[in-house]
Formats: structure tokens, sequence, C-alpha cells
């Protein structure tokens, strides 16, 4: 009776630990990813409205009509992100995070003269976050990624020469690793390790549409629906030989599961065309993240039984404003540039350093050369995000101190038109 009681006191203890583990990636709010075209990405995704590229797919489906033919478009972005920690004694640590390389595919394809068709694959939502084993707040996270795969296959169609209308599904994967350690020198034990690893799958739609107000100005908007993902997985331990056997049977490898509901999105953009050679477009974009309201989790323990934690995250919906634009100096070679500023959507109370997210300023350039049936497409993109302060809230003081945060991003993709 008395170790069923202890076995259920360190599970609720776990599924703390598990509740404070997050995490995120670069290039907007939350844990979104947007960068999925180098050519986007140089004008600052203010491409809702105008576009030369089956990338549309993801930035709005109703642009394909104007693609001619079929295109096949493939990139990556390179994202290199800098996280620094100061704490309120002075202790400092730095973020280990490596390279990241979020990915896409796009083909498009023209169906006479009203209707088109295209197929996305690409890492709609992504994070990571990787601090030293023995930094101040390894008790909340020490390492987080999530990872997904979006399948958009989509439809659009040309109502008149002015209007095009476009939808598609999405098919999104996702697998989590989420990783910090569990504090027992309450009971003279050392830290332990603790790694929880998961993955689900769901489905959602996306949708947008294109206006020609007049010959140089154009309206875009596009929506992507919020998607729940059930998460099933598993929690393990690394416990050190100096642990007691107790601790041995007291945390066990055991089954595990959770959901996570990400966000809707909206879109919208006006694009203006001075000449047949330069192009500018603003922007906005709304996510709703306050579908992230909670966190479960729920594990088995080791009796066979199940227990259950909620953590509240309170995340609020989110907006982001952005201007692009690009040039063309001749059949070859553009130039590309733009801004965008977005809100983060963590408040004070429930910050951590799993999600250290803050206000951005993205900052980007990019270039373009064609050849023939060829097109490649560089940008080059500097994310600051406003500095942030932990203070004692949800999770105690832990990781109380300052945090800086940037990314450069690199972006490159290629596009031959058959």
């Amino acid at each position: 009776m008395r170790l069923f009681v202890f076995r259920a006191f360190f599970i609720q203890l776990l599924l703390v630990a598990c509740l404070f583990s997050s995490a995120r990636h670069g290039f907007a709010s939350g844990f979104g990813i947007f960068t999925q075209s180098a050519d986007a990405l140089g004008q600052a995704n203010a491409t809702t409205a105008h576009s030369d590229g089956p990338s549309a797919v993801f930035f709005n489906p109703a642009l394909l009509t104007e693609l001619p033919g079929t295109q096949l478009e493939i990139g990556t972005t390179v994202i290199l992100p800098s996280r620094d920690f100061k704490a309120e004694d002075g202790t400092t640590a730095d973020n280990r995070d490596t390279a990241y390389f979020p990915s896409s595919f796009y083909v498009s394809h023209q169906f006479g003269d009203r209707f088109s068709a295209g197929l996305g694959v690409f890492n709609s939502f992504g994070l990571g976050t990787v601090w030293d084993s023995d930094w101040p707040g390894r008790f909340i996270a020490t390492k987080s990624r999530i990872t997904t795969f979006n399948i958009n296959p989509t439809l659009a169609w040309q109502l008149s020469p002015r209007i095009s209308f476009g939808a598609g599904l999405n098919i999104l994967l996702l697998d989590a690793k989420l990783k910090n350690k569990v504090d027992l020198s309450t009971f003279g034990e050392p830290e332990i390790g603790q790694q929880f690893t998961g993955s689900g799958e769901a489905a959602g739609f996306n949708a947008g549409i294109l206006l020609k107000l007049t010959d140089e100005l154009s309206f875009g908007a596009a929506y992507r629906s919020e998607i729940k993902v059930d998460i099933d997985g598993k929690a393990r331990f690394d416990i050190p030989d100096s642990a007691s056997p107790l601790i041995s049977l007291l945390f066990p490898e055991t089954r595990g599961k959770t959901a996570i509901t990400l966000p809707q999105q909206f879109t919208a953009g006006l694009a203006y065309q001075f000449t047949d050679a330069w192009t500018m477009e603003i922007g906005l974009r709304w996510e709703d993240w306050s579908s992230f309201r909670r966190l479960k989790i729920t594990l088995r323990d080791p009796v066979g039984g199940e227990t259950s934690s909620l953590a509240p995250r309170d995340w609020h919906a989110t907006w982001a404003y952005n201007i692009g634009t690009k040039y063309r100096v001749n059949d070859r070679l553009a130039i590309m540039a733009g801004y965008l500023y977005g809100e983060n959507p963590i408040p004070d109370r429930t910050f951590e350093p799993g999600v250290p997210d803050s206000d951005t300023h993205l900052f980007t350039l990019g270039t373009e050369w064609s050849l023939d049936h060829l097109k490649l497409a560089l940008a080059y993109g500097f994310q600051l995000q406003e500095d942030r302060s932990k203070r004692s809230n949800l999770y105690g003081p832990l990781a109380n101190g300052e945090y800086e945060n940037h990314l450069h991003l690199i972006g490159v993709s290629l596009t031959h038109t058959f």
C-alpha cells in the first residue's frame, strides 16, 4: 500500500514536469512556420495578393490560377537561432540550438483557362529549443522539439477574369520530443532526466480568394482552419547510478497521451503593380493562439491506472503586419525586400523558457535569377525578437531572468516550369 501511494505521488510529480515542457521554432508567433519559399521570404511573406510560383498553395491557393503550365518548386530555409539567458543572480546560459531546415515541395498545373490544381508538402508548425542540462531552468525544459509535415492538395477556379477562388485539404503529421530534469533533492535523491516522445495525425482545410480590383491593384485573402492533434507517446527516464533502487520502480517507462489544437490563421494583402517590373504588397496575418488554452497530459501509472493533470497556457490571438516589394531589373534578375512586425501570444503569467517568445521584427532581402525554364531564388532574413523578462509566475521563480533572442534565416528555392 505504501509503495502504491509513493508511486501515485511520483506520477503526479512527473506530470507537473511534463506540463512545464513546451517548445518553439522561429519566424512566427507561437511555433508556426512561414518560411515556405525563398521568394516569399525575400518579401517578408507579403505574397497573399500576388505570386509567381507554386508556393501559392500555402500562401493563397486562389493564386494558382495565375500560374501557366506546370510548375515544380523545391526549397529549404536554414534557420540559425541564438538565445541567451541571464538570471537575476547574474548566472548566464546559452541556448544550444543547432541549425534547422524547414523544407517544402510544391507543384501546380493549369487545366485550360479557368481551373488549376496544386500540391504542397511542407512544415507548417515546428520548434526547437535546446538548453544545457545544468542550466537554471532545467526543471522546466532542456530540449523541446516539434516537427510537423503538412500534405496539402488544392484546387483553384477562376470564376471570372477578376475573381479566383481556391481551397484545399490539410493532412498534418506531428512528432514531438520534450526533455527536462526532475528535481528529487527533497527526497535525498539526485536529479533524473525525463523524456516524452509522441506522434499524431489530423486534418483540416484551407481556402483563399483573389480579387483584381483594377488592372494594377489586387486583393488576396486566405484562411487555414484550426487542427486538433491527438498525440500518443511514452515517457522514459534517465536514472543515475547514485539513485536508490526505489527510484527505478517509481519511474518506469510508461505510456502517455495529450492533445494540442493548432490555431486557425487568416492572412490578407493588397498588391499594387506600379509598372510591369515593380510590385509592392502590404498585408496582415491573424493567428488564433487562444486555441492553446491549456495542456492536459495523461500517463499510465505503474499499477495500470491513469493519472491526468492540467496546466493553463492561456495564449491569445496575435496580429502581424508586413510589407514587401519585388523589382525585376531585367528578364533574368529580380530583387526583393521586406519587413514584418509580429506580436507574441504568451502572457507573462505563463511565459517559460521552452517557448521564449516575444514580439518580433523581421528584415529581409532577396534576389531571383531566371534562365529559360528555371528560376533560382535566394533570400536572407534577420529576425530580432524584443527582450523579454520572466518573473515569478505559474512556474514560480524557476528560470527567472532576462531572455534575448534573434534568428538568421537563409532561404533557397528552385522552380522549374514545364
